[in-house]
C-alpha cells in the first residue's frame, strides 16, 4: 500500500502548474519586466534598421569641410572582455554648420584638426576625406 507522504501533494501541484505554462501563474512583475525587455529590443532593432535604410537611400555627398575636433570613445573592458574604441571627427562646412561622423581608425589617424578638404559621406556614414590643405589657426 502506498501512503500519502508530505511531498506527494507538493509534487502533484508542481506538475499541474508546470503543465499550464509559465505565464499562466507567473508573477505579473516578471511578466512586465520581460515585456519591457522585448519592447526595448524590438525598438533598438527597428531604429538601427531605419538608420541603415536611410543611409542606403541617401545620395553620396561631397562638400568642402574643415576638421575642427576629434574624439575617441573607449568602452568595454570589464573582466575578460576586451575594450573597443570608436573614433569621431567633427567637420565644419563653409556655411558654418557642423557634423560629427564616426570614422575608421586609419582615417582618424590621418586627419589632423584644422585640415581642410573634400568630405564624402552617405547619410551618417563617413566615406572619405581628401585633404587639400590646412586652414590658418
Amino acid at each position: 500500500m502506498h501512503k500519502e507522504g508530505i511531498f506527494n501533494g507538493f509534487l502533484n501541484s508542481a506538475v499541474a502548474s508546470s503543465s499550464r505554462g509559465f505565464f499562466s501563474e507567473g508573477p505579473y512583475l516578471l511578466q512586465l519586466v520581460l515585456l519591457l525587455i522585448a519592447v526595448f529590443v524590438a525598438y533598438t532593432i527597428a531604429r538601427a534598421l531605419k538608420i541603415w535604410m536611410t543611409n542606403n537611400a541617401s545620395p553620396l555627398e561631397s562638400r568642402v569641410a574643415t576638421a575642427v575636433t576629434k574624439r575617441a570613445e573607449v568602452w568595454g573592458g570589464r573582466g575578460h572582455a576586451g575594450t573597443h574604441t570608436s573614433y569621431y571627427v567633427t567637420f565644419e562646412f563653409q556655411d558654418g554648420s557642423r557634423r560629427e561622423l564616426e570614422v575608421k581608425a586609419k582615417a582618424y589617424g590621418l586627419i589632423v584638426e584644422g585640415d581642410r578638404g573634400e568630405l564624402s559621406s552617405k547619410g551618417t556614414r563617413f566615406k572619405g576625406f581628401a585633404r587639400s590643405g590646412r586652414r590658418n589657426l
